[in-house]
């Protein structure tokens, strides 16, 4: 009986034992997947950072070009007025992306017109129309007046074609193209849709001058004239410049490209006007400065105020004597429009009467910068013009327009841009310097 007890509490013992074992195990196991799922888990979560890190690299510029596009999309424009269907214009504007044809695509655009802008950016530059691009009343294309243009205008602007001597010298073949078969093309662009046409011209149109003054001439002096026009050393001249004065221009210097293919666009003009009567307006346009000019066009203001703000000597080519008279751009652009909505048919001079010599002009933006760069001076260049000085009665009287920018203002403002531009280039690792205005020998030239 003893001995079955003793049995009977071995095997409930073992029992508890067993079970107390397998429960221990039991456990362990548990304890041994539950470690293994949580490693696993901390391995997966690594994993799947490393994998969003990765996805957050490629996905970063997709939403940097999402927000470029929405902010090119809600782009605030410059204030534009508000014009009835009668009273807004179609206007195309060739040359629209250069210095001067960028602010008159300002104005345009801010009176309330359709503004077209036509150039082949050879020296214009989208920088100076990309404030307009998106706007439903501007349209930039990319064309060469060489070839003709066909499109519904009211307005006309002809602007192309370079205008600083470095770059109608760089190919006067092709600047010749611009300002003939280009004037031609736009006058029959003008001719075909009943347009008007306003010609940028130019005061190299008059040529070069001597030094002294002559206002009036009697009969025996223009016999005089006449008779000397063969002789080299002569330049017969009328200073200041009034529109019917004719000119005395060089047809085989460095600069006939442009002055004799300004001369003859206005014979086209008045061709047209007279044969197929298109309205035309001529604009001889005197020196003008301000924010956008290239850089390095080898003008004199944009040469100069470079020089000055690189602590570099201001070149000045000749003696200085040389005289010319600058005006403020905002003030040509508004004399253009003004001549374009005129009824006056016959050539404007658009420039400011106040004239200044070329070495007072260096020694006043010298002053102006606050710079302590020495003037230097090298051989005049060829057929530079002596002397320039628009008369202006013309305009004052049957536009009723003259400059109001005062030019150490407009300066300022000029110098301010430069400054900013010369920031922009060492960004990029570019630093410009100025052009001399010499045409470049022995390179290929494409026509």
């Amino acid at each position: 009986m003893v001995s079955k007890a003793l049995l009977r509490l071995v095997s409930a013992v073992s029992r508890r034992r067993m079970k107390l074992l397998l429960s221990v195990a039991l456990l362990a196991y548990v304890a041994s997947v539950w470690g293994n799922f949580v490693n696993m888990r901390s391995i997966q979560e690594h994993d799947e950072l490393k994998i969003e890190s990765k996805i957050e690299e490629m996905v970063e510029p997709l939403r940097e070009k999402i927000r470029d596009l929405e902010k090119s999309l809600t782009q605030k424009y410059p204030p534009v007025k508000f014009l009835s269907e009668k009273d807004r214009k179609r206007i195309l504007i060739t040359g629209g992306a250069g210095f001067v044809g960028s602010h008159l695509t300002d104005k345009l655009m801010m009176d309330g017109h359709e503004v077209t802008v036509v150039d082949n950016f050879f020296t214009g530059r989208k920088r100076n129309v990309e404030h307009w691009i998106g706007h439903e009343n501007f349209e930039l294309i990319n064309h060469d007046v060489v070839e003709p243009l066909y499109i519904e205008v009211d307005q006309i602007y002809h602007l192309a074609s370079p205008a600083s001597p470095p770059n109608y010298m760089y190919n006067p073949i092709k600047t010749l193209k611009t300002n003939t078969i280009g004037t031609l093309n736009m006058l029959g662009l003008a001719k075909r849709v009943g347009a008007r046409l306003l010609l940028a011209s130019t005061s190299e149109v008059y040529g070069d001058r001597r030094n002294e003054e002559v206002r009036e001439q009697d009969g025996n002096q223009r016999e005089k004239n006449h008779r000397n026009r063969n002789s080299p050393k002569c330049n017969p001249e009328v200073h200041p410049q009034s529109e019917s004065y004719w000119g005395h221009v060089n047809p085989v210097g460095p600069r006939a490209c442009y002055d004799e293919g300004k001369r003859v666009a206005e014979t086209m003009c008045y061709a047209y006007m007279k044969q197929e009567g298109v309205e035309v307006r001529v604009a001889r346009i005197f020196n003008t400065f301000g924010p956008r000019m290239h850089m390095n066009d080898g003008r004199v203001v944009s040469n100069f105020i470079l020089q000055a703000l690189q602590g570099e000597p201001l070149t000045v080519y000749g003696s200085g004597s040389q005289t010319r008279a600058f005006q403020y751009v905002s003030d040509l652009v508004n004399g253009l429009v003004a001549l374009m909505n005129s009824n006056v048919s016959s050539p404007v001079n658009l420039g400011n009467p106040e004239e200044h010599t070329i070495l007072e002009f260096a020694q006043l933006i010298k002053t102006l910068v606050g710079s302590g760069s020495e003037i230097q001076f090298l051989s005049e260049a060829q057929d530079d013009p002596q002397k320039r000085k628009p008369d202006i009665k013309k305009a004052k009287l049957m536009l009723g327009w003259e400059p109001v920018v005062p030019l150490e203002e407009g300066l300022n403002k000029a110098i301010h841009y430069f400054r900013k531009e010369l920031e922009y280039q060492a960004n990029n690792q570019y630093i410009p310097k100025p052009k001399p205005a010499r045409i470049k020998k022995g390179r290929t030239r494409h026509n």
